[in-house]
């Protein structure tokens, strides 16, 4: 019996298990907290990038998985990973920030606003790069 590739599905879905396989990898291989929040800030801005292209080309079903997946990683991967109790301010802020990111994603998707996603993007950037120059102070800890 002969059982299914699963390349068979074309170049896409090929991408997509690699891709899959590649983030399993690393956190298999103990990535380290630091490197798993910037694999949510790199998985983010890619969704969102896929949105932008399929809302260009028109796709609504692939707009609305892409916007689904960074709804996803903003509210069950950022916002999840705040510890509202013990970080003090900066942790609330963050959790009010990442919420109304979620809520503008949903409004982008909703409404087909592009300019949603780069507002999206423009409030998640600085914190990206925030989180990119701590890590030697991370690595150290």
């Amino acid at each position: 019996m002969m059982t299914a590739s699963p390349f068979a599905a074309g170049p896409a879905r090929a991408g997509h298990l690699y891709r899959q396989v590649a983030v399993e990898s690393q956190i298999d291989g103990h990535a380290d907290g630091h490197r798993l929040i910037t694999m949510l800030f790199d998985g983010f801005f890619e969704a969102v990038a896929q949105a932008r292209g399929a809302h260009r080309s028109g796709d609504t079903a692939a707009r609305s998985r892409a916007i689904g997946r960074a709804t996803a990683i903003v509210e069950e991967g950022l916002r999840a990973a705040l510890d509202v109790k013990a970080g003090g301010t900066l942790a609330r802020d963050l959790n009010e920030l990442y919420a109304y990111v979620v809520k503008r994603l949903l409004q982008a998707n909703l409404a087909t606003d592009e300019q949603a996603l780069d507002e999206c993007v423009r409030l998640v950037q600085p914190l990206a790069e925030a989180w990119a120059a701590i890590r030697p102070q991370a690595i150290q800890d």
